[in-house]
């Protein structure tokens, strides 16, 4: 790749790996410490940087005037290297479809195949607009389910914590005058004093099996068992399930009515709509309604093979393709998920947070219960 040596020698980095550094310039040695240090891209920059790019061209910019002023701006040594790269990519008389194809791990095969329309109908400043418009709908709705989530992940955590904490500090304290008394434990406790043991004597072997647990999540897309059985319980547990499969269908049926809409394939656009699902089950689906097209059925019909997809939306998707409004129909089906799910994310929100208070009250109230009653057995024999 080019792009980390032209940043090394806007940096001022020797090849043979000498630093040369201006003494009184701090910028400098940010630059040149860049390539060492590399900085994660994040959606919003992506976001800014398509925008940015938009703006310029319509404006009547040249591409590669407009990459080379928004990359002198950016502060992430990582992206300006990249924009940079393209920059001179594009100099060099390479498609700007082409130059961003590799960087896969930053262009996703959406992105890039509106670029390459647009290209092809020399309305890229236009594209890029809807681009920026399309991601940025994205990242609110992904960002809206994070934040319904966290709560009670962070509720579901405490309650963890507290219950180690119990029975590992607290609990060891009363076993030796439980045991010294000889006297009979209710059920609860003698539960909570096994599972106390078990903590601290197995506690190795627990650490062990969540460092396996979390080398199997981060290996979940490799090992299709587990990422099939996670995708399962995302769109089936309760009241969080509802939730993801309206937030996939609105992401995939916007990215078919963008793609579209913007003169891409509808056998690229079906494909497109299955990658950016991000369930297993969905972009199965969509896999098969892409093969179903192909042999020169309506998108409609394939869509009501599967169950996972609302009867409500193939209507709407069927009098699209009976009228040729396809594109505007799906526009208007995504904006309705949208809507549905900030609906269902305040439905989901003001259902989980008396729920996990509830269940935190049990877990730790039921340990505080397991303690007291063999001392309140005590006080009253005494």
């Amino acid at each position: 790749m080019t792009a980390l040596p032209q940043l090394d020698q806007r940096s001022n980095i020797s090849s043979g790996g000498q630093t040369f550094l201006p003494s009184d310039d701090s910028e400098n040695l940010q630059d040149s410490l860049a390539p060492l240090l590399p900085k994660k891209v994040k959606q919003s920059d992506l976001i800014y940087v398509t925008n940015q790019l938009a703006i310029m061209l319509e404006t009547g910019m040249t591409l590669s005037v407009a990459l080379d002023a928004i990359a002198e701006q950016q502060e992430n040594h990582t992206l300006k290297a990249i924009l940079f790269e393209l920059k001179d990519r594009v100099e060099g008389g390479e498609d700007f479809s082409t130059a961003l194809t590799r960087h896969p791990k930053y262009f996703s095969p959406t992105y890039i195949s509106l670029i390459r329309s647009s290209e092809q109908t020399g309305m890229l400043g236009e594209m890029l607009a809807r681009l920026a418009d399309y991601m940025r709908k994205s990242l609110e709705t992904q960002s809206k389910v994070k934040a319904a989530m966290a709560y009670p992940a962070v509720m579901l955590l405490m309650s963890i914590g507290v219950s180690i904490f119990l029975l590992t500090f607290i609990f060891p304290k009363f076993t030796p005058i439980f045991t010294q008394r000889a006297m009979k434990l209710p059920l609860p406790t003698t539960i909570m004093m096994a599972l106390s043991d078990f903590l601290l004597f197995y506690w190795p072997l627990i650490v062990l099996s969540l460092i396996g647990i979390g080398v199997l999540w981060w290996s979940r897309n490799k090992l299709e068992p587990i990422r099939k059985g996670l995708d399962w319980a995302k769109i089936h547990m309760p009241i969080f399930g509802t939730l993801m499969q309206k937030v996939i269908v609105s992401r995939s049926i916007r990215t078919l009515g963008t793609m579209l809409h913007s003169g891409v394939s509808t056998l690229e656009a079906i494909k497109a709509a299955g990658e950016v699902s991000g369930n297993y089950y969905y972009q199965e689906a969509w896999t098969q309604i892409h093969d179903h097209v192909v042999q020169g059925n309506r998108i409609a019909s394939g869509l009501g093979m599967f169950p996972i997809f609302p009867k409500t939306l193939i209507q709407m998707i069927n009098a699209g393709e009976e009228t040729g409004k396809i594109d505007f129909v799906l526009e208007k089906v995504s904006n309705f998920y949208d809507t549905e799910v900030d609906i269902s994310i305040k439905t989901a929100t003001s259902l989980i947070e008396p729920l996990m208070i509830a269940v935190m009250g049990l877990i730790v109230g039921g340990i505080g219960m397991a303690l007291m009653l063999p001392i309140f057995s005590l006080s009253q024999g005494g």
